[in-house]
């Protein structure tokens, strides 16, 4: 069943955006609107912000690997959530500059890196 927007029930949204997310390799990233597009959802980037901003506490999803357009950080440094993104992100490898994340090197891109 659909809802009004001709969108599938929240909670199927939700969902898919959790079983895309759980498939992101360490080291890799992607955009929120790369995420939506790949869960099947359009150009759903401002949901798939809403549903990381209401992740339950203690989830293992890795969320940290969910950036802004354009490799850019959207989460602010010096903000708790922000520097444990930084911190993950960069255990796992990737490089931060000016606040942003090489996408050529550390995007993901599920068809050329099969995982």
């Amino acid at each position: 069943m659909q809802d009004p927007s001709g969108q599938p029930p929240a909670e199927a949204r939700r969902t898919a955006v959790y079983l895309t997310m759980h498939q992101i390799p360490e080291g890799k990233v992607v955009s929120y609107g790369q995420l939506a597009e790949l869960a099947g959802l359009g150009r759903a980037a401002r949901f798939v912000g809403r549903t990381l901003s209401q992740l339950p506490d203690g989830s293992h999803l890795p969320w940290h690997r969910v950036i802004g357009a354009g490799g850019r950080l959207s989460l602010p440094a010096g903000t708790v959530s922000g520097e444990e993104q930084r911190a993950r992100l960069r255990a796992e490898g990737v490089t931060i500059r000016n606040n942003r994340v090489d996408m050529a090197r550390h995007g993901w891109r599920p068809t050329e890196d099969n995982g």
